[in-house]
């Protein structure tokens, strides 16, 4: 600490500057700035220091002019510039060289699209500005499954692993591509070649030319993550290369202002993973989280002297809301995804959601909506006096928990006044009007005041808060109420009391810097070196000594390097990356350092016992542990921290009574009523000063508000523990109300949310524990869906028609203790491979079910004529493998395990049928839906417990209702437009598969009633094949698109389909027979139904279609994949290329690990540049080229659509191009295949796919109206991210 100098710790956020300064004599200084402010400053940290430095000792500039840096010790800052620049697509141009063939590798990405109910899909746009393909590849050797003919080139990688050289970098065509490139002004360029992270021969040779051509940033992926993913790990060096110019201009422009450019001053920023580092080595994606890491360390090291439970940590701003965990060490993640880039670096698990002061309010079909829209810092929240929408700030002025008189005067046009109560009550009121004339309208003769509606949208912010903090803590098996609420951020303090008694938590804790504790935890962070390889031995005896000298010369590596930088207190943290063998569930595991398990090798005793934690971490992570299952080491990291003195906290004086004097009162409004409520200022609390609620504390940054029931004391060191009472039955009864509607809208979506979380912890198969292959779902008593997610397409309402199968045909003999599985179509089943599980739920002395909880899961192979399950040419059920319409996999509480086994054994009676292949995943999966189901049930008890039984089935009920309001609103539209339009409120489309199967609908609207008959008499009949689609997946197909064309979220229930008479003829192809085959209908006629819907109501042109079914193998092992293709357009809109559509939505596996574990090369995966998208006034999305090379004889499954009819154009747009299917064989013929067929291939032969591409829409002599592409999302003032954001996106893309 430099006694005799002011030391600052500064915060520059997006909307505002935290600077915190220790001076000489131990005073604390405290300063908010606006981070921008050209009129007055051009940079908000240096001013900051600068007004300080002035205040405190009456100098602040040098003689030079520039601000005097003699008197500064150090400057430790966390910015927020990369991540604006991230977010507003504002780096620098950078040219992207890749391998040929895959130019278009980081747009496709994973072919996920980013939001499944957007039609219009918006990708995140590229960081690079040109592509360059290099003429070079690097393949694993695979000694052991290779049968190529080859002379390759072998190459050593890391660890010892091997590779060939397929061919060799092209010197000359590289050394002139990138010359052009240099020529058009590019100066930043990113390598990215595949497997370069284990053998980075080729990219060091490209990165080698690139500097000699005189480029300045030269980012190669493995030096700037060395971690298998090649997509990841090129988002995270283009995202280098994009950021670090811009990054280093700031820096320069920040050192500049000050006298000989901070020479002599130990100037550290702050990294996303909670370390601070030399501005020299500041790097921009590693600097993503540099603002809320602080707050991560801040409420890490202040909290835990408070308590002994883990703390939450939740840091609510103007337009969002982060939430972290700390039990007693940082909560690291390897690999994030923050506005469409996921880069792979070590960051804090902090979870971003778009709730924040800044959220804004809606009332939309008789429900209250916060967010996720916001209002930002311009216009900002109506009481700004700028022209902004309602928002939650105004909510929390309207009830007096915001003062204007204690904030400053920065608001209106020329920001010189007060907040405005008077423009946000006005606007309270036109909101209160329209909401009292809906209650009206539907019979309810409530009378809402303006503060009623105030208090409504504050009770469903907090709930929207409240559903990340459970994902968080829920998800990995804890009890979210076992933990602190450690508050902070600008907005905290005014929902802390109401957050933690909805999560069940009895104590908050509020720093005294609790406004900038980002800030604060910039002073308090240590240095941080990091070393990380990659190594792929299995963790093993044999493997010790290895694994040793690697972790003894990475650690030693750190070592020097903070030695280097003068620190003498260094701790070195050793992790593992370890994941079982063949499983994607990598774990960074530290040691345990207490006593050594009898498995621990001695060889690596002095850095403590990896496997013990590896073993501890999975069975919380996932709820169990594999037996003799080998454990494979991805990469090894060293973590070194340099020991920062952390600067003295002075205690504040003892208070001589516990009761503090208020400084004035106000009138507060809460659920128990209005109180008139003492104000107390922070800054004149003692130590020992107890508050009861309601009161108000006001702080120069934050306010805090004691609600009722709550009471809060000061500390020793200032600051505030609040006591919060939780638990009680809430009194409400069961009418309507449209706030408890949201609410319970949030719940039951956290239930279901809840049993996915649990499912995919406690499964075992690829297919549910990492594609997130799943639905979970809430039912009422009559077996009506109330709330289902995450969001997977093709089930949407599926499942409700397996439940009420269950109750027509079981009926009154259902009891406790049943758990029924069914996956036959004819029992509303989608294919054969998707069990349902389902568990009637009884309470107390009810003789009937109270509700029902269900879990889908995609199970990797229940037996059937092929692995997998998904013969292309079944013509039978029985063929595609075990069918249960209704079987009782438990009875009277007890788990029917050898019957279970014998139905999944016994082969059918098809030709060439087996039973499974895979028995143990599938009983283990059916235990982990079960266990899913519990704890659905366990949480509705809850529920039950705080409202009541008939209040949870009356909102069960509201909530259904609210659904259909909001379709009939939505239909109440189409029909005004149609009619309008067309003259007629009838609508047809007719569509076909490549058989020439119709699918046909006539729609007819009630533009009175808000209802529709969509009638399918004229679709084909059943087909002699698999493409039958089972009447569910009809209705599946109908929510998803009456979802799509409603346009925001809605409730997704039984609700949607209560205004529409759905007619589908018995025995055709969307209502086969008993026992017709329909594996292709899930995954291909699903398609179709969509793009006859989306014709009908005439909305978009057609998209791809198809999903692309591949699947690859031998007796041995096997692989399966959906492919990408093209969007469709729309008015308004292009449509996206090499991206999936509508009813799937599945992620591609990455090159390198699909070349790592099967015995293919991929050749190409690119975007068609043959025109594929339809032209238009607005163009569709290009289809896809991927190529597959064979390196022993496979067999291959392909069953797709579109390969003979193209996807509609729409309002005078052009069809989109059909797919094709090629076998290139190694002689060089080229075959053309169906499009569902199955053939054996040799090593050597090629697979070349096509996929379709979308319709445009509009003529094309319109094509110049247009304008910009709309497709490509550029900004965004918040952004979501952290591991419950990941799962969502996970999940929505299985």
């Amino acid at each position: 600490m430099s006694g005799t100098k002011y030391c600052f710790a500064i915060d520059r956020g997006g909307t505002f500057t935290d600077v915190l300064c220790i001076c000489p004599n131990g005073k604390v200084r405290t300063m908010k700035l606006l981070s921008e402010d050209p009129e007055r400053y051009s940079d908000a940290p240096r001013e900051g220091i600068r007004r300080i430095l002035k205040e405190e000792t009456g100098e602040d500039l040098a003689a030079s002019g520039l601000v005097d840096t003699s008197k500064i010790g150090w400057v430790r800052m966390g910015t927020t510039v990369a991540t604006n620049a991230l977010l507003e697509r504002k780096g620098d141009p950078v040219v992207l060289v890749v391998n040929s063939g895959f130019r278009d590798l980081l747009y496709i990405g994973n072919q996920a699209r980013p939001k499944i109910f957007d039609l219009n899909i918006r990708k995140p746009a590229n960081l690079y500005k040109s592509v360059v393909e290099v003429d070079c590849r690097i393949v694993p050797k695979q000694a052991d499954r290779c049968e190529l003919n080859h002379s390759w080139k072998e190459l050593e990688g890391v660890a010892g692993t091997k590779y060939l050289e397929v061919r060799p970098v092209d010197e000359v065509a590289v050394r002139q591509a990138l010359s052009d490139a240099r020529d058009q002004g590019v100066s930043s360029v990113s390598v990215v070649l595949a497997h370069s992270y284990a053998c980075p021969e080729h990219e060091l040779r490209v990165g080698a030319i690139a500097r000699e051509l005189g480029f300045s940033h030269v980012t190669l992926s493995h030096q700037a993550m060395p971690m298998c993913r090649v997509v990841a790990r090129g988002y995270t060096a283009c995202a280098e290369a994009y950021l670090t110019p811009h990054v280093d201009r700031y820096l320069a422009s920040f050192k500049s202002g000050f006298d000989k450019q901070l020479e002599g001053v130990d100037v550290l920023f702050m990294q996303s993973d909670g370390g601070l580092t030399n501005m020299e080595n500041f790097r921009g994606a590693r600097a993503i989280l540099s603002g809320p890491a602080g707050g991560v360390v801040g409420y890490a090291l202040t909290g835990a002297r408070e308590t002994e439970l883990p703390l939450i940590g939740f840091d609510m701003g103007g337009t969002s809301t982060d939430v972290s965990r700390y039990a007693g060490t940082y909560e690291h993640v390897i690999e994030s995804t923050t506005a469409g880039v996921t880069i792979q670096a070590p960051q804090l698990d902090i979870n971003t959601v778009a709730a924040g002061g800044g959220s804004r309010l809606f009332f939309r079909s008789g429900i209250f909506v916060v967010g996720p829209e916001s209002a930002g810092s311009h216009p900002g929240p109506a009481c700004y006096k700028k022209g902004g929408p309602l928002t939650v700030t105004d909510a929390n002025l309207i009830l007096g928990r915001i003062l204007p008189q204690y904030f400053p005067k920065i608001f209106g046009p020329q920001e010189n006044e007060p907040l405005d109560h008077e423009i946000a009550r006005s606007k309270f009121v036109e909101l209160q009007a329209e909401i009292n004339n809906y209650l009206k309208s539907s019979g309810d003769n409530r009378v809402l005041s303006v503060e009623d509606v105030a208090l409504g949208f504050i009770r469903v912010a907090n709930e929207t808060m409240c559903r990340p903090i459970r994902a968080l803590t829920q998800s990995r098996g804890l009890d979210t109420a076992n933990h602190v609420l450690s508050c902070f951020g600008g907005a905290g303090g005014q929902h802390a009391c109401s957050i933690a008694r909805n999560l069940g938590i009895a104590k908050v804790v509020v720093h005294k810097y609790a406004g900038i504790l980002s800030a604060y935890g910039m002073a308090l962070a240590d240095v941080v070196q990091e070393f990380q390889e990659p190594n792929g031995l299995e963790f093993s005896d044999a493997n010790a000594q290895q694994l040793k000298e690697r972790l003894d010369a990475l650690s030693k590596q750190c070592q020097d390097k903070l030695s280097e930088q003068g620190f003498k207190r260094i701790e070195l943290e050793p992790f593992l990356h370890l994941r079982y063998e063949g499983t994607d569930g990598a774990l960074m595991v530290a040691p345990s350092t207490g006593k050594q398990s009898s498995d621990s090798n001695p060889l690596l005793a002095a850095y403590g016992d990896f496997h013990a934690t590896f073993l501890e971490r999975y069975r919380t992570e996932f709820g169990f542990v594999l037996q003799n299952r080998r454990i494979i080491v991805d990469d090894i990291r060293i973590r070194g921290l340099g020991k920062n003195e952390t600067p003295p906290e002075s205690k504040v004086q003892a208070a001589a009574e516990a009761k503090p004097p208020a400084e004035a009162n106000t009138r507060l409004y809460f659920d128990q009523g209005a109180f008139d409520s003492p104000i107390y200022l922070t800054k004149n609390l003692l130590a020992g000063h107890r508050i009861t609620g309601p009161a108000v504390l006001i702080d120069q940054l934050s306010t805090i508000v004691v609600e009722p029931e709550c009471g809060i004391q000061v500390t020793q060191f200032g600051d505030l523990i609040m006591d919060v009472k939780t638990g009680g039955k809430h009194g409400i009864n069961a009418d309507l109300d449209p706030v408890h509607l949201s609410i319970f809208s949030h719940r039951f979506m956290s239930i279901a949310e809840q049993m996915g979380r649990v499912l995919q912890r406690t499964s075992i198969s690829t297919n549910i524990k990492e594609r997130l292959d799943f639905s979970c779902a809430l039912f009422g008593p009559d077996g009506g869906l109330v709330s289902n997610a995450p969001h997977i397409p093709v089930h949407l309402g599926a499942m409700q028609e397996t439940v009420q199968y269950q109750l027509r045909v079981r009926g009154e003999t259902l009891k406790n203790g049943d758990v029924i599985l069914a996956n036959h179509p004819s029992a509303g089943g989608s294919h054969l491979p998707d069990l349902t599980v389902i568990t009637p739920v009884f309470y107390e002395t009810h003789p009937r079910p109270v509700f029902f909880v269900a879990s889908r899961g995609h199970h990797a192979d229940i037996g059937g004529i092929t692995p997998g399950s998904m013969p292309p040419h079944s013509t039978s059920l029985a063929q595609e493998g075990a069918a249960f319409k209704s079987f009782l996999i438990v009875e009277n509480g007890l788990f029917q395990e050898q019957q279970i086994i014998e139905q999944l054994t016994t082969p059918t009676a098809a030709k060439g049928a087996v039973g499974t292949r895979n028995l143990s995943d599938n009983l283990s999966d059916l235990k982990a839906q079960i266990a899913a189901n519990h704890k659905g049930i366990q949480l509705v008890a809850e529920l039950i417990g705080s409202y009541g039984l008939d209040v949870v089935q009356a909102y069960m009920s509201h909530i259904q209702k609210n659904a259909e309001l909001a379709v009939r609103d939505m239909l109440r539209q189409i029909g005004r437009d149609t009619l309008e339009r067309t003259g007629s409120t009838v609508l047809e489309a007719k569509e076909f598969m490549d058989d020439g199967s119709p699918i046909a609908l006539k729609v007819t609207i009630d533009a009175e009633q808000g209802s529709a008959l969509c009638d399918f008499t004229g679709s084909g009949v059943e087909v002699w094949g698999n493409c039958n689609a089972p009447r569910a997946i009809t209705l599946s197909a109908l929510i998803y698109c009456l979802r799509c064309m409603v346009g925001h979220d809605v409730p997704l229930n039984q609700g949607c389909l209560a205004p529409i008479q759905v007619i589908i003829p018995k025995n055709s192809i969307l209502d086969p027979s008993e026992g017709a085959a329909v594996v292709g209908g899930n995954v291909q006629t699903s398609q179709r139904i969509v793009d006859t819907v989306l014709k009908a109501f005439g909305v978009c042109a057609a998209s791809q279609g198809c999903m692309n079914n591949i699947t690859i193998g031998d007796e041995s092992w096997g692989y399966y994949e959906t492919v990408a293709g093209g969007a469709g357009a729309g008015p308004g809109w292009h449509g996206a290329g090499g991206v999936h559509t509508h009813m799937t939505n599945t992620r591609i596996t990455d090159p390198e690990i699909l070349e790592l574990r099967y015995p293919m090369i991929l050749k190409r995966f690119c975007l068609r540049t043959d025109g594929s998208g339809g032209r238009g006034q607005f163009h569709g999305g290009e289809g896809v080229e991927r190529d597959l090379l064979f390196r022993k004889p496979v067999t291959l499954s392909v069953l797709t659509e579109r390969r003979t009819l193209q996807p509609y154009g729409l309002a005078g747009g052009e069809s989109g191009k059909s797919g094709r299917n090629l076998v290139v064989k190694r002689d060089g013929r080229v075959i053309a295949l169906a499009g569902k067929t199955c053939i054996d291939v040799e090593a050597g032969d090629t697979f070349a796919m096509k996929t379709p591409g979308g319709g445009g829409y509009g003529p094309i002599e319109d094509f110049s109206k247009s304008g910009e592409s709309l497709n490509q999302e550029t900004s965004k003032r918040y952004v979501e991210r952290g591991t419950v954001f990941n799962y969502l996106q996970c999940q929505e893309s299985a």
